[in-house]
């Protein structure tokens, strides 16, 4: 609530952030919250020029809200892309954040870049103050080996852009398992903020504002406000 608050104290500050270039940008949700969750942001994305959207499969319950093979959410982001002409950017919060990597990997063809808030996609998937809730919603268990196969492979990092946003002060998932390791297309910033802010905090909606204004090709690294 102190975030979302906090966002009309830096309003100045958020109005001055680059504009966008029109492009559709789709939004994911984290664990157990939907749309809504989401509002303020894509709210803020469409204010700066682009087509920001919702993903539109109700609330994030885990992988299987995506279906077997996941396929909802892959028709969605395959429709957008066809639908546009051009390649989209994937914003995600929390799960939704590591869903939208794994997107990127698989379907580089529509996907430009990846931005990520307080996403858990490395290090040891166990590392959170709500596993147990996670493990009953979700219906996974992290210790399965399945579980732990899959959290292995989507350490991987996508072959597009892909920047992500985090907080050491995150109080649900642990920090370091949102640290991706960083190359010429690759980066972390960090915010100061909580885990539920993340989507109204004011300095992560400048980095990500910041991020999606980077040209589709010649992508340079955050440097934080001038």
């Amino acid at each position: 609530m102190a975030e979302l608050a906090g966002l009309w104290m830096a309003a100045p500050m958020l109005l001055t952030a680059p504009r966008g270039d029109g492009h559709c940008v789709l939004v994911l949700p984290g664990f157990i919250t939907g749309d809504l969750s989401t509002h303020w942001l894509r709210r803020y994305l469409s204010y700066l020029g682009y087509r920001s959207t919702e993903w539109e499969l109700g609330h994030n319950l885990g992988y299987r809200t995506l279906g077997a093979s996941e396929e909802r959410l892959r028709r969605r982001v395959e429709t957008l892309a066809a639908t546009s002409g051009r390649k989209i950017s994937l914003v995600g919060w929390s799960l939704g954040g590591v869903m939208a990597r794994h997107m990127a990997r698989d379907h580089p063809d529509c996907v430009r870049q990846v931005v990520t808030l307080g996403a858990p996609f490395t290090g040891d998937p166990t590392a959170s103050s709500i596993r147990p809730f996670y493990e009953m919603v979700s219906g996974e268990d992290l210790d399965a080996s399945h579980s732990r196969r899959a959290w292995q492979a989507n350490r991987a990092p996508p072959s597009v852009p892909t920047t992500s946003i985090y907080s050491k002060s995150d109080g649900v998932t642990a920090w370091q398992n949102c640290l991706e390791i960083e190359t010429g297309t690759a980066q972390n910033i960090e915010v100061v903020g909580s885990h539920m802010g993340l989507p109204h905090n004011a300095m992560a909606l400048y980095a990500v504002a910041d991020r999606l204004a980077q040209p589709e090709t010649g992508w340079q690294p955050y440097r934080g406000r001038a």
